[in-house]
């Protein structure tokens, strides 16, 4: 049975949360500050924390420092409750360490939700261990030289995590806990502008290493993953990755490389969504996700129009219009919301 510690001063919602819990077989102990939830996190080691942000003795915060310095609570993955509408105080908390956070009002399946989820992902915080801890020079030395030899040891070694269509692997400002490759399906990353607007940054098919912000500290993400198909992951910590390449000077270079073909990848697409004609963002995007979802050619791009028309660059509405062309050409042939490729190399052509 997992354990919970709630750390809550308003009695009401602390107990309320706690029945909660419990109905749902968590074993739970609550405190009513920052201090005594301080010192119950420390004799207790719960698996997990729940913690209000503001508090008198101690507010959430300073629980968050004190248990980051301490050796034995460092690991536990802590969520933190906020009133509803306080973005500052919660990207504060995201930026110092914390793993997820719960606003205030929430429901039975909110709370749960999250608390599964890190429960679940095993989001402990790596920064409890050191390199030296994990492992040592002599044990990859000389072993992981080729960014095939880094995803065999992914393959081998990392922790497996699976994800639905559609569910979150990570948001922007999550820290970055793992690097992960993907073993099955496809991920999506985006940032979401001013005007709410989804706008997709980059797309990673199998075999693909993803999830890295920084080589040398637990940084936040800069961008939100969700999965566009089923998918199959395999993690690796980041303490554990930057100790490899620590002592796998090669296989460095061989990610510089990646990095650049990634930057380039990055500013073609810029240069296109700046510069082509509609018919060919819209061109260019469908060979995209044909590449990085299909298994063979000829198979159904089951991707939303809205997905599409971000990677291009373009509205929606435009979008449609400008496959309905490609439909009418003989390029393309749509069956309701997926549609294939028939004629790749007219494709390509499109100016």
């Amino acid at each position: 049975m997992k354990t919970v510690l709630v750390i809550e001063d308003d009695a009401a919602l602390r107990e309320n949360t706690a029945e909660i819990l419990e109905l749902s077989k968590y074993a739970v102990i609550t405190a009513s500050n920052g201090l005594k939830g301080v010192a119950m996190a420390e004799k207790h080691k719960p698996d997990i924390i729940v913690c209000d942000i503001m508090m008198p003795e101690l507010d959430g915060y300073g629980v968050l420092n004190i248990l980051a310095s301490k050796k034995s609570c460092q690991h536990i993955p802590f969520i933190f409750l906020s009133v509803k509408g306080e973005n500052e105080d919660i990207r504060k908390g995201m930026n110092m360490g914390a793993d997820d956070y719960i606003t205030k009002p929430f429901t039975d399946v909110d709370l749960l939700s999250v608390i599964e989820n890190r429960l679940t992902k095993s989001r402990y915080s790596q920064s409890s261990v050191t390199i030296k801890d994990i492992v040592t020079s002599e044990e990859f030395e000389g072993d992981i030289k080729t960014l095939n030899d880094l995803k065999n040891y992914f393959d081998d070694n990392g922790t497996l995590f699976e994800f639905d269509k559609d569910d979150i692997i990570y948001r922007e400002g999550d820290h970055t806990n793992y690097i992960y490759l993907i073993k099955k399906g496809a991920v999506k990353c985006y940032q979401i502008d001013e005007q709410g607007k989804e706008l997709v940054t980059a797309l990673f098919k199998e075999d693909d290493l993803f999830g890295y912000t920084s080589f040398t500290h637990n940084a936040p993400h800069k961008e939100t993953a969700t999965a566009i198909d089923d998918t199959m992951l395999y993690g690796v910590s980041i303490i554990e990755f930057i100790s490899i390449l620590e002592n796998n000077h090669k296989v460095v270079l061989e990610l510089i490389e990646l990095l650049a073909d990634n930057l380039s990848t990055l500013k073609e697409q810029l240069l296109e969504m700046a510069y082509s004609s509609v018919n060919k963002k819209t061109a260019t995007t469908i060979l995209k996700f044909a590449e990085k979802i299909n298994h063979k050619p000829g198979d159904s791009i089951k991707v939303s129009r809205s997905d599409l028309a971000s990677v291009a660059g373009i509205a929606s509405e435009t979008f449609v219009r400008a496959l309905t062309i490609l439909k009418n050409d003989g390029i393309v042939e749509a069956d309701g919301k997926n549609f294939k490729v028939i004629d790749i190399e007219k494709l390509r052509k499109i100016k």
